[in-house]
């Protein structure tokens, strides 16, 4: 893939789309320094432009979507649709005539000031309604009444009057809440009321500059939700994250509805190693040692950050709404400890699990091989990519592995890439190649059509056995390249949730600095970035992996395999498209056994007393995602924790089963792969407990107090039917392949 075409590419727009901003906008180089005013109106103007020049979609800011902008930002501000009124909107409604033409051509933010003006004034009305009614407030929770707590296309209430109806049922919910956490009456109130006065303080804190970033980032999340504007704080923070030099949890967060939301886990973060967090949860409160929670809803995703981070070694507590779970439901604390990311943590391991054969005797086992491989990570460890002993890349790291289990004969391999968020798009390219031997991997377009092909043009083959991929709804971007082309060569069974997330859209930060100083354009304070969407990903057939993702050959029971938690479920994502597929050798390894596999493996799965418990949570997760309320009855929700609690009983149970029947498994790095021979075995007797069973993602144990830290909740569960059906694979493989097999069509 050549990287600086695509690069010079995205220059050459962004010096087109300079060339169409107004000589009015341009400021002379060597001109007094603008003052935040005319700052603001030059970053909005070049935003604007950059989005409808640069963007893949190069749709400029018409009627349509300064409509759609409007209604994001005041989205953005009150996603509950319980504090401003529909007086306010119609008010507001004026400037959709003229908001096209002032953002592009004036810059003009006043519609941003205005509307935030008022955000703060009805939050005020709120909080003074909340401090007032709460210290005398009965409320009854006997009754059969639910709180809906998904406003997000429920209509602004019309009067004041209206406003406070909804603020008394949320401050129902809130305070059961509170009570079901088993609080005092005195300490409720005391809790409820520093939440709410509390975010009102941070909210009137906030500087322009963090409320201009509200409002840019709701016109980039118009043209796609990848395309961000970067104010200059979470510039900082970006920097800081890619130098893996932060003090905090692990984790890219972004602002999803006015939550703060866990994008992605940084593998080798605290929160990754915690087993306890994951991408879809919602961070609601942090709290430093010691002290109160702060509620974070709606806050801007800066100073969220900033409560998020701290010194290393220091303590500091999240209340999460995990993925899946409903906003009214029970939310859970998580404590971590901040620390630096320890590049060994998200090194590529391998284990070695020498599985029992049924029926075939004590003795008798078949070797497989497992390789985790948490992102497709290149140059992290130092020595950059010019030789030297210091270069790392994720496909050098997975070929030593590769090596190791070959001189250890394992007879089939599963690539597990459920945590796998993506990375370098060379590297998913390489990595590909070492099952392959030659030929296109990902096909790349740009706005103009254009398109580039990255292939592997190493005709070496370094594993040729039977091989599987493990995907959920959390593999993402490098991840679905890989898994897509070895799918379209029908090199592997692709083995999961029912697809992967369905990130392929490329994008790329430009610093604004750096362009408004080429075009002397004034700042009086770092401009921050734009990240915008230049192209989109295909497979070799053509399929684009955006919106779809990579669909499972064999699909196996799961709490994460649900729409919302994938590419469509964001706001306005890029349509799923084709284009003509690229020449490839399709090796057919994987069709003719496809209907047997899953055959098979469904058989085992109905009589799993594992995934019948999982069932359960599924059926939870389904109903929680589809009702949108929670209930207001207090013995009805006591009846709800209680099931969770006996359910979360069962799972420490099985857990405790599954573990005495553990095959025996060799533990492989990087480090001890370059030994002879194997480290020690562990088996069901011996120290290998720091994976235990969890509840599943989006399961409804709240307290998770008691199971170790590790890898994915699902790990195990999923983990162990993968083995199998790999078994089975191995096993059909060294069979003649029936006659006229026709290959399973891949997925989209």
């Amino acid at each position: 893939m050549n990287h600086l075409h695509r690069l010079s590419s995205l220059l050459a727009a962004v010096l087109f789309a300079l060339a169409l901003v107004p000589a009015t906008v341009r400021g002379a180089p060597t001109g007094p320094p603008a003052d935040g005013r005319t700052t603001e109106a030059n970053i909005t103007r070049l935003t604007t432009t950059l989005l409808e020049f640069s963007q893949f979609s190069h749709h400029p800011l018409d009627a349509d979507f300064a409509g759609k902008f409007l209604a994001r930002y005041l989205d953005a501000l009150d996603g509950g649709h319980s504090l401003l009124l529909q007086g306010d909107l119609a008010e507001f409604g004026a400037y959709r005539a003229t908001l096209a033409r002032a953002t592009r051509e004036q810059g003009d933010t006043t519609a941003a000031h205005v509307i935030f003006a008022r955000y703060l004034q009805r939050l005020n009305e709120q909080v003074e309604y909340i401090n007032k009614t709460l210290p005398t407030a009965k409320f009854d929770f006997t009754g059969h009444e639910t709180y809906s707590f998904d406003r997000g296309t429920a209509e602004r209430p019309a009067s004041a009057a209206a406003a406070r109806q909804l603020w008394d049922q949320q401050l129902r919910a809130e305070y059961l809440q509170e009570k079901l956490a088993e609080k005092r009456p005195k300490d409720i109130v005391t809790t409820l009321t520093r939440r709410h006065s509390q975010q009102l303080r941070m909210m009137k804190a906030l500087t322009n500059d963090e409320v201009l970033e509200v409002y840019l980032n709701a016109l980039a999340h118009v043209y796609d939700p990848h395309s961000d504007y970067l104010g200059h704080e979470q510039m900082d923070s970006l920097s800081i994250a890619m130098n893996l030099s932060l003090f905090g949890i692990g984790a890219a967060l972004e602002t999803e509805d006015g939550y703060t939301t866990i994008r992605e886990l940084i593998p080798g973060g605290p929160a990754a190693k915690s087993g306890l967090l994951k991408p879809g949860d919602r961070i609601v409160a942090v709290a430093q040692a010691g002290r109160e929670p702060v509620d974070i809803v709606n806050m801007p995703l800066s100073r969220a950050v900033e409560l998020i981070r701290g010194p290393k070694g220091s303590t500091v507590t999240l209340t999460i709404l995990p993925a899946g779970e409903t906003t009214g439901a029970v939310p859970k604390t998580v404590r971590l400890v901040r620390d630096v990311i320890k590049l060994e943590d998200q090194e590529a391991k391998a284990q070695i699990v020498d599985l029992p054969k049924a029926g075939a005797g004590p003795a008798a086992s078949m070797r497989v091989g497992i390789i985790d491989l948490p992102s497709f990570y290149a140059d992290f460890g130092g020595g950059g990519s010019q030789g030297g002993g210091g270069h790392r890349s994720a496909t050098a790291d997975v070929a030593k592995l590769l090596k190791k289990l070959k001189q250890e004969h394992v007879r089939g391999i599963i690539l597990d890439l459920r945590r796998n968020g993506g990375g370098s798009l060379d590297e998913a390219i390489n990595l590909t190649g070492l099952f392959i031997r030659k030929g296109p991997v990902v096909q790349t377009r740009g706005p103009a059509g254009e398109v580039e092909v990255g292939a592997d043009r190493d005709p070496s083959v370094l594993y040729e056995g039977p091989l599987m991929l493990l995907i959920s709804r959390f593999s993402a971007s490098a991840s679905e390249i890989l898994a897509g082309a070895l799918q379209d060569y029908g090199r592997a069974v692709v083995v999961g949730d029912s697809s992967t997330f369905g990130k392929g859209t490329v994008q790329n930060v430009l610093p604004l600095a750096r362009v408004m100083d080429q075009k002397g354009l004034g700042h009086a304070y770092d401009p921050g970035a734009l990240k915008v969407t230049i192209s989109k990903f295909y497979r070799p057939s053509g399929a684009s992996t955006q919106l779809h993702g990579v669909s499972s050959d064999i699909v196996l029971p799961s709490t994460t395999d649900f729409k919302d938690i994938s590419e469509s479920a964001l706001k306005d994502p890029l349509p799923w498209d084709t284009i003509a597929a690229a020449p490839y050798e399709r090796v057919d390894k994987v069709g003719g056994y496809l209907a047997r596999l899953r055959k098979q493996s469904a058989s085992r799965v109905a009589a799993d007393k594992t995934f019948a418990l999982l069932a359960v949570d599924i059926a939870r997760t389904r109903k929680s995602l589809v009702s949108k309320t929670v209930s207001l009855n207090e013995a009805e929700r006591r009846r709800e924790l209680a099931e969770s609690k006996s359910q979360k009983g069962l799972w420490q149970k099985e857990s405790q089963a599954l573990d005495a029947t553990r095959p025996p498994t060799y533990e492989l790095t990087l480090t001890n792969a370059s030994a002879p021979g194997l480290p020690a075995a562990v088996t069901a007797a011996g120290p290998h407990r720091d994976r235990p069973l969890k509840p599943p993602i989006g399961s409804h144990a709240d307290d998770e107090e008691g199971f170790a830290p590790g890898h994915s909740p699902l790990d195990n569960v999923v983990l162990r039917e993968g083995e199998r059906i790999l078994a089975d694979y191995v096993d059909l493989t060294a069979e003649p392949a029936p006659a006229g097999a026709k290959a399973a069509p891949p997925g989209p």
